[in-house]
């Protein structure tokens, strides 16, 4: 299975926040998923439900776990992260950041989808 689509299933199976609490845990390793248990490693570093969903599929086998680097970059930045904080956190340098959000058909707007900030321009 082509990285695109192992990422594109593992989002759709575990939803956004999932998937990118997923790629930071364990992104860029193969991954074994074990059959069952509350009291796996899995199951403590990203909740018994995400390890229940990753078991249904994936029960006893390797998964090559993506860095999903863009998506993790465009939430980062939706919420109000810096490009130098985005580098530590993917890894990468700060130029690399610019060209990830260069591609981007739809670049996301520092601070967004940060319901604490307020708005600026509001009228209230």
């Amino acid at each position: 299975m082509s990285d695109e689509l192992r990422s594109a299933e593992l989002l759709a199976m575990l939803g956004p926040a999932d998937f990118v609490r997923l790629a930071e845990t364990y992104g860029g390793r193969r991954l074994y998923v074990p059959a069952s248990g509350d009291d796996t490693a899995l199951a403590k570093d990203l909740g018994a439900p995400v390890a229940q969903k990753l078991a249904r599929r994936y029960s006893g086998s390797y998964i090559r776990v993506p860095l999903a680097r863009e998506l993790r970059a465009r939430q980062y930045r939706e919420n109000g992260a810096s490009n130098g904080e985005i580098a530590g956190r993917l890894g990468i340098t700060e130029t690399g950041v610019d060209k990830l959000f260069r591609r981007m058909p739809d670049k996301p707007v520092k601070g967004s989808h940060d319901p604490r900030q307020a708005d600026l321009f509001s009228s209230n």
